[in-house]
């Protein structure tokens, strides 16, 4: 709720496409900046504890944020440092809460518990976007904002009633050391290394549609604020179908291969979005693209996940944070800025063209990798509940 009436509050006020992707910018760039110092803290402190501060500084500038906007003092400046103080804040949450999830669960559970992760995220993009968008029509985007504040009280409770042993990791290094170790198992990991590029591409080249988004609900498609609810809304049930696909697969066989196709159509799907002036068909071809966003990001965090060593879990969650949400930024502000000059529509295409190639070169490295992901997960012991032996005897994506 609160990125849609973020973003639709900006617009309403600017009327400019370039800023909405500024204030995209502002609040994901922090992640690409700091991440790397979010995973070292996520490898070496307590990461329940971790989570819990990260969560509390987020309920509190969604309460700024509130308080600004229903006191009728907000400013877009106000916006801008708001959110890259959230961004700063997500630097250290989203490494922390992904190597989190490996303590609360296990290695044997863990492919289930990413897609059920991804299942109430996404059900609450399902949900959050559509009232987001009746509310700001209605009442204003000051009550989505205080909303988002609220929640995070049922959440703080539960993280406080958890009873999970997690161990801080003691070293002996400097963070420094400790972080350029992170950046070089990566790098020399080729599976890791080609995952995360290809995360990177779509973050850059696929993301930005969502921050064009008020443009097409606006200008192309007529739809308003409630029409910017249901576009999002509509992303947001094919991200819960993704993530509900996920869950009923049992074993990790096959995911580098779903990795590629649902790259391709992600792709295809954005070009033929872009090209369309039909509310509803637009609609309509954002349920693939968010099933196939979600399950990219989702398979790929799993066959990360299940690869990485527990010592060097945080380092490269957070290596996963900066291609994920860190290229984000860079996506969203050249997206923005594109958009001026060409159009949203055409910038879209663009994006689109490039995540099919982006597809195309993983399909065609995949062979090679998947030996070097069935070497690496057979050395992590159990994945997915697949015992070792099954996993020697086949490669990883048949």
């Amino acid at each position: 709720m609160q990125s849609v009436a973020q973003a639709w509050l900006v617009y309403s006020m600017t009327k400019s496409a370039l800023l909405l992707g500024t204030v995209g910018f502002a609040s994901q760039i922090p992640v690409f900046l700091f991440a790397p110092i979010g995973g070292i803290t996520a490898d070496r402190v307590n990461r329940q504890r971790l989570v819990i501060a990260t969560q509390t500084a987020s309920m509190i500038l969604a309460s700024i944020l509130a308080w600004l906007t229903l006191s009728g003092r907000i400013h877009v400046w106000h916006i801008f440092v708001l959110a890259a103080l959230l961004g700063v804040v997500n630097a250290f949450d989203i490494p922390g809460r992904q190597s989190f999830l490996i303590d609360m669960v296990g290695k044997e559970d863990l492919m289930n518990a990413i897609a059920l992760n991804s299942s109430m995220f996404n059900g609450a993009r399902v949900v959050g976007p559509a009232v987001a968008g009746i509310l700001v029509a209605r009442i204003g985007e000051g009550w989505c904002f205080a909303a988002n504040a609220f929640s995070y009280i049922a959440v703080l409770i539960g993280l406080l009633l958890m009873q999970v042993r997690s161990v801080p990791r003691i070293s002996n290094r400097s963070p420094i050391e400790d972080i350029i170790e992170g950046f070089r198992w990566v790098n020399r990991t080729k599976i890791i290394r080609s995952l995360l590029f290809l995360i990177g591409l779509v973050s850059l080249v696929g993301m930005p549609y969502t921050v064009l988004m008020p443009v097409f609900a606006d200008k192309i498609l007529h739809g308003g604020a409630r029409g910017l609810g249901i576009l999002m809304g509509a992303t947001g049930v094919g991200a819960l179908f993704g993530a509900l696909t996920l869950a009923a697969k049992t074993g990790i066989k096959g995911l580098g291969r779903w990795v590629t196709i649902t790259c391709a159509t992600l792709g295809i799907s954005l070009f033929l979005f872009s090209f369309s002036t039909s509310f509803w068909l637009s609609a309509a071809l954002l349920l693939p693209c968010g099933y196939s966003m979600m399950l990219q990001m989702a398979c790929s965090n799993t066959l990360i996940q299940t690869i990485v060593p527990d010592h060097l879990r945080g380092r490269v969650m957070s290596l996963y944070s900066m291609m994920f949400m860190g290229m984000a930024p860079f996506g969203a502000f050249f997206g923005g800025a594109l958009a001026n000059r060409i159009g949203a529509p055409m910038t879209v295409a663009v994006g689109g063209i490039a995540c099919v190639l982006g597809a195309i070169w993983f399909g065609r490295a995949l062979p090679e990798l998947r030996i070097e992901a069935r070497r690496l997960i057979v050395a992590q012991g159990l994945a997915g509940g697949e015992p070792v032996q099954e996993l020697d005897a086949q490669p990883v994506e048949e």
